[in-house]
Order: C-alpha cells, then structure tokens, then sequence
C-alpha cells in the first residue's frame, strides 16, 4: 500500500524588495526543511537563489523586469517548486507578519476580513507591514488554491504583565492600542522551544534572550514565557539597529518638528532608515564592515551598540529578579564574537564568567564551568517556527 506524501507548506517572508521563502514537510506534525531561498530586487534587476536543506546552491536566476516584484517573484517560486518537487501539493503558505496589534495573539488563517485588519495596522509597522501584507496579496494571486496563514512577531509578547504593557500616558490610548507590542516573538519562541531541549532547567528558568541582527531586541523570558521586551509600541524602541535609532527621548521628534520644520515623513525615514549604525557611524548598518574599518566613527557606533545591551541586560535581569542563562541569536549574536565578548566581558558581578576561547569559536555554550550563569548562542529559525504555526493551525482546522 503506497504512503500518501506528507503535507508541505511555504513559509514567506516579504520585505520590500526581497522574499526569503522556504519549503517544509511535516513529518509527524514536525516540520522538516527540504529547500530555501531568496528573491531580491535591486532597481530592474532581479535574483533568485535556492539552497537545499544541506546549504547546498540548487538553483540560481538571474534576469530583469519591471513587473510588480511580489507577484513576479512569487510566480517565480511557485514555478521553482513545480519543477523541482513535482510530486508536492503544497497545502498552505505561512507568512511572517510584523504587527498582530490588540487583535491577533497567535497565527491566522488570512481572509478577507483579517486582511483588511492587517492594513489597519500598517501605521504602527510601516518599515515592515506594507511588505507583509504585499507579500500575502500576491500569494492569494499567484497561489488561490493554497491557504494563507499569517504568523505574528508580537503574538509571543501578548502575556505581558500591566506594568510591562503600557506607556505613563492618558488611558484613553491605551484602550486605543497604544502600547508595548514587543517584536522578533517568532525568534524568540523558537529559542524557548530550542532551549528547553537543550537545557530544560535553563529553560524553566530566567533567561534573557539578545535577538541582534539589522533588527536588534532583547527579551526576558521566565518558564520560556515572554514577560519583557526592549522594543515597544514599535520596531524603533530600545536597541540601536542597523539602520534604526533605538530608544529616543520623544523631546528630539518635537525638537525635529520644531526646531527643523521636519514632517511625519522625514522624520520617519530618518529614524527608520538613516540611523542606528548607519547613522552613528557615517559608514555601514553592518557590523562586519563596522569592525573592518579604522574610523573612530564606526568604533563609537559599535561601543554604543555594546552599551545599550548591556545596560538592557541589567534591566531585563532585575525584571526577572535574577538571571539563569543568556541566548544570543541573529546575524550579529551568532557571528560576531567581538561584540559578545564586549558585552559580557566584566559581568562577574550578574553571574556571567564568560569562556573566550569557546566565545571566539561560536560554541553554543560560551561561559565557563564556574558561571553561576550559562550563556549560550543559539541560531535561530522564524522560519521553522512559521511552518510549525501553519502546520498547526491547518491540523486545527
């Protein structure tokens, strides 16, 4: 008797001008890669790259267009996959996206209703929610057969205490929505699930997580529940990123508007796009070319990147009235053992000795055997944790 194929789904990320995607199959409920990939646009050019689950280059495209880049490069995807897996019925797409607001505390199937819903919330994310929602449109068009399931970064964040939740304003707008949402939650529930079969005690307990990347935060996590978060009503809050500004007294925005005649517009591209490591330094968002270079600029912007986690560190730990372990993640927390070293150098006092020689060989344990407090890097995967979310909610229903 033939064993019918397993389920696959497609699991989206849609940026601007680019689609990271990736194919699962569910083996036993578990999602298990079989390939993924990149399109990306840089003005009519367009590229499309494939590696299998080894890493391994399969497929890569070059050519250009001046067709709408979502539904091109979602065509393009769609194409890859029939004749690369011909025998596979994809039986829905799961897509990252940025905002759920008060509404959306776990993943989604998309209808027309909750599409417009995601719409509504693209004032509050509009570095990433237009793109969203973009890449979901072009799916449905490209795909109308296969479901939708929208998969969120703040649902993680949901159950935050009162105190963790709100901003010292009116209570008219809370009520209305504003409030700390928290982001990168598909990241950070990945590694409370990682950790707790890494370390289960370490898990249970109180661990703080450093997602640093383009986009930085940093979480606090007891029981592998979320209970803090340096980002807040926005992805500008609290870490300096690549290209954001991180925690900002509001006083600058009315000096800006003010002192300066900026709009809403300027303002935002300068917060969301001309600051951070690009702007601090004059050189670079990213933190390789940032310690290749001999500027003082660009040594300053990484001493204040440093600084800003470790003073978050000190205040997620006393959120959390103490601190069991510490998880680096992202492109900068899985790679850039500089920076590490630089934040945990001197943290004796919070319980952190840290191993350099494990630290410069990106071990997943980095502390020494006498650190009350375990550090480890962890890759990360939103994407695994996106397939797992839409294989769920297609068993659910």
């Amino acid at each position: 008797m033939q064993t019918a194929p397993a389920a696959h789904v497609v699991t989206l990320n849609a940026g601007s001008s680019s689609i990271k995607f990736a194919l699962f199959a569910a083996d036993g409920g578990e999602p298990r890669l079989r390939a993924s990939g990149l399109v990306e646009m840089t003005g009519q050019a367009r590229h499309f790259r494939v590696h299998d689950a080894a890493g391994a280059v399969t497929d890569e495209q070059r050519w250009s267009d001046t067709a709408p880049f979502h539904i091109d490069a979602l065509n393009r995807v769609l194409a890859w996959r029939r004749a690369a897996f011909p025998q596979v019925t994809v039986a829905a797409a799961g897509h990252r996206v940025v905002h759920g607001g008060m509404t959306f505390d776990r993943p989604v199937e998309v209808d027309d209703a909750v599409l417009a819903e995601l719409r509504a919330l693209v004032p509050l994310a509009p570095l990433h929610q237009p793109h969203n929602v973009a890449g979901i449109e072009a799916a449905r068009a490209a795909w109308p057969h296969v479901r939708q399931v929208a998969c969120f970064d703040t649902g993680f964040h949901r159950a935050h205490p009162f105190v963790n939740d709100v901003f010292a304003l009116p209570r008219a707008l809370y009520d209305e929505g504003v409030r700390r949402y928290g982001f990168h939650g598909l990241s950070y529930e990945y590694i409370a699930r990682r950790l707790r079969e890494l370390s289960p005690a370490h898990a249970a307990g109180r661990v703080v997580v450093a997602h640093l990347g383009n986009g930085a935060s940093m979480c606090a996590m007891r029981d592998g529940v979320s209970v803090a978060s340096s980002m807040g009503f926005s992805t500008l809050d609290g870490l300096p990123m690549g290209t954001r500004c991180g925690q900002l007294d509001p006083g600058v925005l009315l000096y800006l508007m003010q002192a300066k005649g900026m709009d809403a517009a300027a303002i935002s591209d300068l917060l969301y796009k001309q600051s951070g490591l690009k702007g601090l330094s004059g050189v670079s968002h990213d933190m390789r070319e940032l310690e290749a270079s001999d500027k003082p600029e660009a040594a300053q912007a990484i001493a204040y990147f440093v600084f800003r986690i470790r003073r978050e560190l000190g205040g997620l730990a006393a959120v959390l009235q103490g601190l069991d372990a510490v998880v680096f993640c992202g492109g900068i927390g899985e790679n850039a053992w500089r920076v590490r070293e630089r934040v945990l150098d001197g943290m004796e006092w919070i319980g952190i000795d840290l191993d350099h020689a494990a630290n410069r060989a990106n071990a997943r344990v980095i502390s020494a055997a006498r650190s009350r407090v375990c550090a480890y890097v962890i890759p990360t995967d939103e994407e695994a944790m996106i397939a797992r979310h839409t294989l769920e909610v297609l068993a659910a229903s």
